[in-house]
């Protein structure tokens, strides 16, 4: 028996955290025992762990099992916890090759089945343990492209657990179970055109390129009908790709808000809430975990917003 030790990542925002998780057996009740502020969610990793591993050939120690998330300081929530806990505490009765798992970062839920179901963020996560030094990542099949996004990373997309424990030397048959599928993307905002084919309106097309040009805001006040809608929504049309680091940001955001990403979005954003939106849509927010609002989903892009003020006007 020995302490067994990888890593997870905490999201706190768009920004993430190392964890080290690491754990221990004593000659205590069995249990599974988890320690270093887990909220609600992460607290039930026992239940999924235990019927993950069971279901996966995979036998957990008859003992009793502490998991400790370092540093105890940092509350943590949500599921993506699940595969490190389990391979940590499968790991601590030497059936798993400890120098692997001290070098790899674990993201993703369990499933009863054993299977890896994606999470949000994964994205921002991967690319804050490569930033903290770590070179491998196991992730969940559905997660795999948008992990693959951080260079000098070797990503592995896990379909069930025992798959988990084969990259780390357990003496099992692989999976033939199909791999959880991502959620379904909501609609992509169709193209707007382009702002050459506007006709007319000339005084109000050079605003807009001094504003692209510049980066400044921009205000548009007129009757309904006038154009204003249409000049806003090409705005991006006239901006330059996204370069590396921004379109990372962007991709971030966009994992973050629980949208699949399959490669780097380099076209800057265009969000157009309703005049209606609630504070907490514009500017985000939640309980313990944070989602981006569409302020936020506008960074290196445009926010529009129609009807502001006397509802004649556009910014």
């Amino acid at each position: 028996m020995t302490v067994a030790r990888t890593w997870a990542v905490a999201l706190t925002g768009a920004e993430g955290a190392l964890v080290e998780v690491e754990a221990d057996q004593s000659s205590q009740l069995p249990g599974l025992h988890i320690i270093g502020l887990p909220d609600k969610s992460l607290g039930e990793a026992e239940q999924r762990v235990r019927g993950a591993a069971a279901n996966s050939a995979l036998t957990l120690p008859r003992r009793r099992v502490t998991v400790n998330l370092s540093p105890a300081s940092l509350p943590k929530q949500g599921a993506g916890f699940d595969v490190a806990i389990a391979v940590a505490t499968l790991a601590t009765d030497g059936s798993l090759d400890l120098a692997s798992l001290a070098r790899t970062v674990h993201i993703g839920e369990l499933g009863l089945d054993g299977r890896l179901r994606p999470v949000a963020g994964v994205l921002p996560a991967v690319l804050a343990a490569a930033r903290a030094g770590v070179t491998h990542a196991i992730v969940p099949h559905a997660n795999q492209d948008e992990a693959r996004l951080v260079s000098g990373m070797h990503v592995v997309g896990a379909v069930t657990l025992g798959d988990v424990a084969l990259w780390h030397g357990a003496d099992l048959e692989p999976s033939e179970l199909d791999p959880v599928p991502a959620p379904a993307a909501p609609p992509t905002r169709p193209f707007a055109g382009d702002l050459a084919d506007v006709i007319g309106q000339h005084e109000a097309v050079e605003a807009l390129v001094a504003a692209a040009a510049g980066g400044h805001h921009i205000l548009m006040c007129g009757p309904p009908g006038a154009g204003k809608t249409m000049l806003a929504s090409r705005l991006p049309g006239i901006l330059p790709d996204l370069d590396d680091e921004a379109a990372l940001e962007v991709s971030s955001i966009r994992s973050l808000s629980g949208i699949g990403v399959e490669g780097l979005v380099r076209e800057p954003p265009f969000e157009s809430p309703h005049h209606s939106a609630t504070v907490a849509a514009l500017v985000g927010g939640g309980s313990r975990v944070v989602r981006p609002g569409a302020i936020a989903r506008a960074t290196n892009g445009v926010l529009f917003l129609d009807e502001l003020g006397n509802g004649k006007c556009t910014s």
